[in-house]
């Protein structure tokens, strides 16, 4: 199963590069607008959201592993966001490495003063559906702002 998640995340990667890709025809100004539809964010916080989830759940939650976070404040461009998933695809390299023979076995972790008992793999899969919600989102920001998105899924056509 660990093969597989990392050939998934592969996937994963070619949607998170045709977004990038994208991104990159939209003015930073337009990147860091904040959106009344979306509470204010931009998709540059939308973006740092993402990574920041990756690494609550993955390293903080799962791993018990005490990463910083991103601070929007630091992420100013898209050139600092790509810089942050760089730090995730470590993370998620790292979190499959320490899981592989375990990804389907329940484990309980505290979560907010309780006990949460999940296995590797529904935080995995959090994660990376997580991910996609927020493309969606940040797709959706873009065309509010006058651009035309992109096909960014994982199967284009």
């Amino acid at each position: 199963m660990h093969n597989t998640l990392l050939h998934q995340y592969q996937f994963i990667l070619g949607s998170r590069k045709a977004l990038f890709n994208y991104c990159e025809g939209i003015s930073t100004d337009k990147l860091l607008t904040p959106l009344a539809s979306f509470n204010n964010e931009s998709i540059i916080t939308q973006l740092t959201h993402v990574a920041n989830c990756y690494v609550f759940w993955l390293a903080h939650y799962a791993m018990q592993d005490q990463r910083p976070f991103f601070r929007n404040e630091d992420q100013h461009d898209l050139y600092t966001v790509k810089q942050a998933f760089e730090q995730v695809n470590i993370l998620v390299n790292d979190f499959l490495h320490r899981f592989s023979a375990v990804l389907d076995v329940p484990v309980t972790l505290p979560r907010k003063g309780d006990l949460v008992t999940t296995t590797p793999l529904q935080v995995f899969t959090h994660v990376t559906t997580h991910e996609f919600h927020h493309k969606g989102q940040a797709v959706n920001m873009s065309r509010q702002l006058g651009y035309i998105p992109v096909d960014t899924d994982v199967i284009t056509y």
